[in-house]
């Protein structure tokens, strides 16, 4: 599998038309201050864009954020893209406005772990780590 010597590679990704960023940079320079390598992908990506995405830069983890209200539309077809093109030692994990029991139903259709606002971004480094020494 992966060199363990090489930093984690983590995809964070914003999809469909929701345009707040700001969540996503925050997460994305704290997973860089934590050493990790991380590829943004800017706004507006489609789950197909993702996917691909994360192939091409042989990521680890993919962590997609989403204030727009579809989340129960993006990560089950995230999901499925990802066992189209076979990515099972992937790590997919989420962030943004989601209520509870979407975020249940989520987890058992294969998200994770989903962090809502206002999550300190030390317990997201943290679960990164661990699952990564726990699967590479």
């Amino acid at each position: 599998m992966n060199s363990i010597n090489r930093p984690i590679r983590v995809l964070v990704a914003k999809v469909g038309l929701d345009g707040h960023d700001r969540g996503a940079k925050v997460i994305a320079t704290a997973l860089r201050d934590a050493g990790m390598e991380v590829i943004y992908t800017g706004l507006r990506q489609t789950p197909e864009m993702v996917v691909n995405a994360a192939l091409q830069e042989d990521v680890d983890v993919i962590g997609i954020s989403i204030l727009s209200g579809a989340h129960n539309t993006v990560f089950p077809k995230v999901i499925e893209i990802m066992k189209l093109k076979q990515l099972e030692n992937v790590l997919l994990i989420g962030g943004g406005i989601i209520p509870d029991d979407d975020m249940q139903q989520l987890n058992n259709q294969g998200v994770a772990r989903l962090f809502p606002p206002g999550t300190d971004t030390s317990e997201i480094v943290s679960y990164i780590n661990q699952w990564v020494s726990e699967n590479r």
